[in-house]
This record gives C-alpha cells, structure tokens and sequence, in this order.
C-alpha cells in the first residue's frame, strides 16, 4: 500500500487536531473538578478500567478515551510516513517525535494522578503538550512541502532574529501562564495542592510577559508590512496579532471577574491557538525554492 503526499499531508493534518483538542479536554476536565475522577492509572479506579458511574469519573474517563484517538492519530502519521509514495527522513522522524512525546504525556498523565494532580505535575502535562503542537505544526507544514526541494531564509536576518525572540516570549508566556494556573483556584480537585505564590504577583509577571511580547510582534509587522522580503510573512504575523490580542483580552477579562470557568476554558483554547499561530510565523521565514518563486511571482514579496 502506497499513499500519496495529499493524503499524508491530511494524516499530519489530523493528528495535530488531535493533539490541539485533547489540550481543551484536559482543560475541561481540571475546570470541572474532575482530575481525580479517576483515581488511579491504567484503570479508572481499583474495581474498573472504565467508570462512568459519576459525573466526574465520567468526564475524566471521556479524556482518557480520547488519548487512544490521539494515540491513534500519530501511529498513523508514523505509518502514513513509511507507506509515503517518496518516503522523506524528515517526515518520519518529527511523525516518531510525536508518538514519543504522547507515550511521554500519557506517563507523566498517570504520574498527575499518582500525586494528587501536583501542580508542577499539571504544568509538566500541559507544557509538554504545547511542545506537541509545535511537533505537530512542523509536521503538517513540512508534509505540504515538494519533495527534494531545499529550503532557504526568505526574510532578512533581523526579521528572522525576531520571529526567533517571538518563540522564546510566547514560551515565557505560557510557562508564566501556567505558574498563574498552579496558584489559581481551578485546581481539578477540591482537595489539591496549590502553589504556595501570590497569584496576584504572578499575574503582573505573566501579563509583563504578555505585552512585552506582544510588542515584539508589533515590531515584526511593522517590518513586514514595509516590503521587501519579511513581506513574506506578513499574513502569519497578522494572525498572530489576531489572536494574541484577543487572548490577552479574555485573560485580562477572566483575572478581573473572579477566574470564572467558561473563560479560562477559552484561555486555554487561545493558548493552544497562539502556540500553533507563533510556530507557523517561524516556519514562514523559511520557504523552499519553488514556493518563495511562487510568491516573488504574484507579488506578495520582493527580492530586494
């Protein structure tokens, strides 16, 4: 059997839909108290592998069950990639990172359980997550890619220097994010450990983080939006822009009316948004030859 490179890129399309709503599931789960649903791991509890005999063992087990589709999901990009019509090294490795870092998260998912939803635990979970998506996004761009086409920087080096330090402030932002989460209130548990900071100083840290990114954003559109080659990536920053801007409202909003659940929820989804939007940025400043022709010959980006 022999699938072509549309079809693959469908696979690696799919499994990174996977990896994003299984982010939001968990997030579910923690905000309906229900992390301890299931308090024990492969098993739901002691007595059954699948319990829903309660609302809460009845969210969680929803959650484990759709890892299975997650796990799915990536086996079959791993195949996909060895049934490929023209297998490609790349293809198959980041299809492998990704197999590995779900087997990873679904360990360290049990070991949450084990210590009673730690928030260093939940942290770990969902920032190996976030990675994931970033494996992911590579992924599906590459998999769209023509074969055996090489690829080169495609904006000037201080646009790229900055798309660079985008990455490094979003992922200060969603490790702040997360502190925030572990001292907050929705801790997937009544009976949870919380961190032991002032959830008000990490906050301003967090938000500190937020703009300061956001700026450096504001800086690489107004680069784009001058011409030249960083026009290239001009549609991913707006994007960004997009989203970031509305994130940051929806965490300012649910921080000053009490953290409310249906909001923080939301938070999460933008998060995983912004992550997939901040790697697809990067990934724009490099194209293979035959796309950035493509692009110089519409006009969207220049040679000079």
């Amino acid at each position: 059997m022999v699938i072509g490179a549309s079809r693959y890129r469908q696979i690696a399309v799919g499994s990174l839909l996977s990896l994003s709503v299984i982010i939001v599931s968990g997030a579910a789960v923690r905000l309906t108290n229900s992390g301890l649903g299931c308090d024990d791991w492969p098993n739901c509890n002691s007595e059954r592998f699948v319990d829903v005999s309660s609302a809460h063992s009845a969210i969680e087990q929803v959650n484990r069950l759709f890892t299975g589709v997650v796990a799915a999901a990536v086996i079959a990009a791993v195949l996909g990639s060895m049934l490929r019509e023209r297998r490609r090294r790349d293809l198959v490795a980041i299809s492998w990172l990704l197999v590995a870092g779900v087997v990873a998260n679904a360990l360290l998912g049990a070991v949450t359980v084990w210590v009673d939803l730690h928030p260093y635990a939940v942290q770990g979970h969902l920032l190996l997550s976030m990675g994931l998506i970033a494996a992911g996004a590579v992924l599906v761009r590459r998999s769209g890619e023509e074969d055996d086409q090489p690829r080169s920087l495609t904006v000037d080096p201080r646009s790229r220097l900055l798309a660079i330090l985008l990455v490094v402030g979003v992922s200060v932002v969603i490790v702040t994010g997360t502190v925030v989460t572990g001292a907050g209130p929705h801790a997937g548990d009544e009976d949870a450990v919380r961190l032991g900071v002032d959830i008000a100083s990490v906050a301003r840290v967090h938000g500190v983080s937020v703009m300061v990114t956001i700026l450096l954003a504001v800086v690489l559109s107004l680069r784009a939006r001058a011409g030249g080659p960083a026009a290239s990536i001009r549609p991913a920053v707006s994007r960004w822009m997009f989203i970031a801007v509305l994130q940051a409202a929806i965490g300012y909003t649910q921080y000053f009316t009490g953290v409310p659940e249906i909001l923080v929820g939301a938070h999460v989804a933008g998060a995983t948004a912004l992550q997939l939007a901040t790697v697809f940025v990067l990934l724009d400043t490099s194209r293979t030859g035959s796309e950035f022709q493509s692009m110089a010959s519409s006009g969207v980006v220049s040679h000079a």
